[in-house]
């Protein structure tokens, strides 16, 4: 958290204004402060004070989680990761407690990132492929065809839900989004990805796409103090529900750990894999 959703919808408010705040595209970065270094991946405090200062914002764009401004001669790159965030600000106004990095703007503008957790980070450099280059595809991009997605869960051994999770094999899904993609699509989070036939693949490649865009749509999802904004969380199906009655069928959510990650599914409707036999 965030996710592709929360993270767009923090892309598009940067580009066109919104969430309390004016666009940023067109304007020029006139000074930096770091308040805290930990949030610079690269390059170090010394030089990212010395290399941003005059550069124009061309562009805010989105790749998985991470987002991508496109200055006039480097790209900053931005991963909220647990509990970041970015606000466009008057200069004048208070510094609110957790900021770790603010860019002050033309107009009197600025660009603070607030991170409770401390676990963002940014990345000033003049390829964005040096970090982003590893991503798995866009699922939200035409391109990424069901044949492409079937071919890709083949070639993996592995449970869905710890899969799409991995941000190289498909990128921008996290915990919400990925739990109600798989109820969408009625298949088990535990189901191994080489066993899914195409129309399996297609449908869940339907399902991601479905509640990626209706995530979008609603400006993502509220469910902590972290993000705010969204209603998403108003329209989960089984993400935090357990316990709550599947809205397919009426049995209980239920939740499990997968990888150390809080799983929920409905048992009823998502029918766990048949345990191995002693032949297999």
């Amino acid at each position: 958290m965030p996710e592709l959703p929360e993270v767009e919808t923090i892309c598009e408010a940067l580009r066109n204004g919104g969430r309390g705040g004016e666009s940023i595209l067109g304007r020029s970065i006139v000074s930096s402060h770091i308040l805290w270094e930990g949030s610079l991946a690269e390059p170090s405090a010394l030089e990212f004070k010395r290399r941003i200062p005059g550069q124009l914002i061309e562009a805010v764009q989105r790749r998985g989680k991470f987002i991508l401004i496109k200055l006039s001669d480097d790209t900053l790159l931005i991963h909220l990761r647990m509990s970041g965030d970015l606000l466009v600000e008057q200069q004048s106004d208070p510094v609110a407690e957790h900021h770790r990095v603010m860019l002050g703007l033309s107009d009197h503008l600025r660009l603070a990132f607030n991170d409770t957790r401390k676990f963002g980070r940014f990345w000033l450099v003049e390829d964005p492929q040096t970090v982003v280059g590893d991503l798995g595809p866009e699922p939200l991009n035409g391109s990424f065809t069901p044949q492409i997605f079937h071919q890709r869960l083949q070639s993996h051994h592995r449970q869905l839900k710890p899969l799409l999770l991995d941000q190289h094999f498909i990128a921008g899904l996290g915990n919400i989004y990925t739990d109600e993609a798989l109820h969408r699509a009625r298949l088990h989070p535990l189901v191994i990805s080489d066993t899914l036939d195409p129309s399996q693949a297609d449908r869940l490649l339907q399902s991601i796409r479905q509640v990626l865009e209706e995530g979008i749509q609603r400006q993502g999802a509220s469910i902590d103090w972290i993000y705010r904004g969204g209603d998403f969380q108003n329209y989960f199906s089984v993400y935090q529900r357990t316990g709550e009655p599947c809205p397919n069928c009426g049995q209980p959510i239920l939740r499990i750990l997968v990888g150390q990650r809080s799983t929920h599914f409905c048992g009823n409707c998502q029918v766990p894999p048949l345990p191995k036999t002693k032949e297999e």
